[in-house]
């Protein structure tokens, strides 16, 4: 199900789980939600109860949909930032890598764009149970997509099979997240993720491998 955030030309896809929702009244409380937000309200002051006024509902209507508010925060994190790419090329793990790259870039930029997304962001690495839903439901997954593909590259010969997948994941993401999230002034150039994956296939791939 894809909810659209009117005015914001945002859509979040919601998995289907229980009694067929309503998007209206599912972008009621997302909207809510956000309006809070731009309103300065801290996270840790964004009650469900506050949440049901703002969007004109009652809270029961938000429990149907979301266990609590760190579920919500979590969905409404993601309508507000860029979409994960839906698939990836698959035409090789240099490619597939540069997707991934290109997303995180998007995101970098939307962060800085944002005062919104800086902040919550800001904020919810202060509150445990906020960083442990969006870590679960968002980092984790985009964190094993990224293994998976290299992963993917060693049985094709694309990447050396000495080398630790994870380690080699962490390696491939550090720059962009140094230049995206840890240095808000630094450059992000369109090439930036080509760039980032060429410099380090050219050090990871087996001797005898072409360069693409």
């Amino acid at each position: 199900m894809i909810v659209s955030l009117a005015g914001k030309g945002i859509a979040v896809e919601q998995p289907a789980r229980g009694r067929p929702r309503s998007e209206a009244v599912e972008r009621a409380i997302i909207e809510g939600t956000m309006k809070l937000l731009e309103d300065g309200v801290p996270l840790a002051e964004i009650s469900i109860e506050r949440i049901a006024r703002t969007a004109g509902v009652g809270k029961a209507t938000i429990y149907r949909r979301w266990s609590g508010k760190e579920e919500l925060f979590v969905d409404v994190l993601r309508a507000a930032e860029p979409e994960d790419p839906e698939r990836l090329p698959g035409t090789s793990m240099r490619d597939d890598l540069i997707v991934l790259l290109e997303s995180l870039r998007q995101r970098g930029l939307a962060n800085r764009d944002s005062a919104i997304l800086h902040n919550v962001h800001a904020q919810m690495k202060t509150s445990p149970k906020i960083w442990a839903a969006y870590h679960n439901s968002v980092i984790a997954p985009r964190r094993r997509m990224g293994i998976e593909v290299l992963r993917r590259g060693q049985l094709n010969g694309e990447l050396r099979a000495d080398l630790d997948v994870e380690l080699v994941n962490d390696i491939v993401v550090g720059p962009m997240l140094v230049r995206a999230i840890l240095h808000p002034d630094a450059e992000l150039p369109d090439d930036l993720a080509e760039r980032i994956v060429d410099t380090l296939l050219a050090g990871l791939r087996p001797v005898s491998s072409p360069v693409a």
